[in-house]
C-alpha cells in the first residue's frame, strides 16, 4: 500500500527550519549581547598616552556653532593637546545638510578660538557616516606618516572606531569625553554600537 509522506516531510522541513532560525537569533543575541559588554569596558577606559596626532569624531554643528556633544569633545581633544599627548589634532565630520558649514571645519574653528596654531590642525571635512570619516582618517594619517592617534568621542563610540583604525594597521588609543550617560540610556547606545560593530564585519558600513 503507497503512503503519502508529503504532509510530514514538510512539518520537519518547517521544524527544522524554524530550529534553524530560532538557533540563529540566539546565536546573533548572544554575540552582540558580549560586544556590547565590551564596548561598554572600552567606554569606560582612557588610554591616552603619547601619539602622532588626536582624532576627535564629529559630531552635529548649528549654523557654524558646535553642538554641545561635539563641544564636550573638541574640550577633551583640547585638553590632550595642552598636556602634550600629541603635536596635532585631525577634526572630521561632513556638512550633514548644512550648505556652508561642515563637522569637522567647526571642529577646527573652534579650537583656534582656544588658541590652537592652525598649522596643527588637520579637517576631514567629507565623512558622512563613522565608516566614511574613519576611512578619510587612515588615508590621512598613511599620507602624513602617522602611526599612532588618541581617539576622542562618546565613549560609547570608541570601541567600533578603534577596531575601524586598528584594521587599517594603525595603533589606537581610546579617550571619552566626560558622560553622563548611565541605565538603559547606556545600554541601549552600547547594543546599537555593537550592531553597527557587527555590520562593519561583514561590510554593511553604517
Amino acid at each position: 500500500m503507497k503512503t503519502d509522506a508529503g504532509p510530514p516531510m514538510k512539518r520537519f522541513l518547517l521544524a527544522a527550519c524554524l530550529l534553524a532560525a530560532v538557533g540563529g537569533f540566539i546565536a546573533a543575541a548572544l554575540y552582540l549581547s558580549r560586544i556590547a559588554g565590551e564596548i561598554e569596558k572600552q567606554s569606560n577606559l582612557d588610554e591616552a598616552r603619547p601619539a602622532d596626532i588626536i582624532v576627535v569624531l564629529g559630531a552635529a554643528e548649528y549654523r557654524g556653532k558646535p553642538s554641545p556633544v561635539l563641544e564636550a569633545r573638541l574640550n577633551h581633544a583640547l585638553w590632550l593637546y595642552l598636556r602634550h599627548m600629541a603635536p596635532l589634532i585631525l577634526t572630521t565630520g561632513g556638512a550633514g545638510g548644512d550648505p556652508l558649514f561642515t563637522e569637522g571645519s567647526v571642529g577646527r574653528a573652534y579650537l583656534t578660538a582656544k588658541g590652537v596654531r592652525p598649522e596643527a590642525i588637520v579637517v576631514e571635512g567629507e565623512g558622512s557616516t563613522t565608516v566614511h570619516s574613519i576611512a578619510a582618517v587612515a588615508e590621512i594619517m598613511r599620507r602624513m606618516s602617522l602611526r599612532s592617534c588618541i581617539v576622542v568621542s562618546d565613549g560609547y563610540h570608541i570601541y567600533r572606531v578603534k577596531k575601524m583604525l586598528e584594521f587599517q594597521g594603525l595603533d589606537v588609543y581610546g579617550s571619552p569625553r566626560p558622560s553622563t550617560e548611565t541605565g538603559w540610556k547606556a545600554r541601549w547606545l552600547y547594543f546599537r554600537q555593537a550592531v553597527g560593530y557587527a555590520l562593519w564585519r561583514i561590510g554593511i558600513p553604517i
